[in-house]
């Protein structure tokens, strides 16, 4: 400790000289070196410091700028995929993740960028209006999702957890079920509810 404490000290020397690199990684100004038998003598200002000279790793003129360390690359953090999102929103709503994946499923088939020829967006295609009531980015893979579980969470309840009449208003819209008193007779619609039907039970 005494012997670091003293290195400490002097590695502030003066402009001219050179730099004592120790094997422990520590660099020390000094103004010369010189060989004693198996030790080396540091001379700094008006005295001198004799170590071992296995301590000494090399010696560099005071000119060389040592260069840094190479940063090390940030880890980077593998994008979640569309199941991933949808375990995610499925965990954080309260609701089974295979519906969320079923759903997603017979939405958009897993495809991020999924635009239907009504202006659905994305993985959970939500209407611009609907992403817009939820206050999301339809465009975001991630807000899309959480949207489309949010809204999904609200019309179950909205329906006393009336699976059927929630799909049916996520596919065709909650006035669509206000007005037949249930689940519209749209091919459309009666297909996505088995669809998601099927799907939930081979998971």
């Amino acid at each position: 400790m005494r012997f670091l404490a003293l290195l400490l000290c002097l590695a502030t020397g003066g402009v001219a000289g050179e730099y004592a690199v120790f094997a422990s990684g520590l660099r020390m100004h000094v103004d010369r070196h010189e060989k004693a038998g198996a030790n080396v003598r540091l001379y700094t200002g008006a005295g001198y410091i004799e170590i071992s000279a296995d301590q000494v790793q090399r010696f560099e003129p005071d000119d060389v700028i040592p260069a840094a360390p190479p940063a090390a690359p940030a880890a980077a953090q593998p994008a979640a995929g569309p199941q991933q999102l949808a375990d995610a929103a499925a965990d954080k709503y309260g609701l089974p993740r295979t519906l969320v994946r079923s759903v997603m499923r017979a939405e958009s088939n897993f495809q991020m960028q999924a635009v239907s020829n009504k202006g659905a967006i994305g993985l959970m295609q939500l209407m611009p209006s609907t992403a817009q009531t939820l206050g999301v980015n339809p465009h975001d893979p991630a807000q899309n999702v959480e949207g489309g579980a949010r809204y999904l969470r609200g019309l179950l309840e909205k329906y006393n957890g009336g699976l059927w009449h929630a799909l049916a208003a996520y596919n065709a819209g909650p006035g669509a079920v206000q007005k037949y008193n249930g689940v519209p007779p749209f091919g459309e619609t009666v297909s996505f509810i088995k669809k998601i039907q099927r799907d939930v039970k081979t998971q």
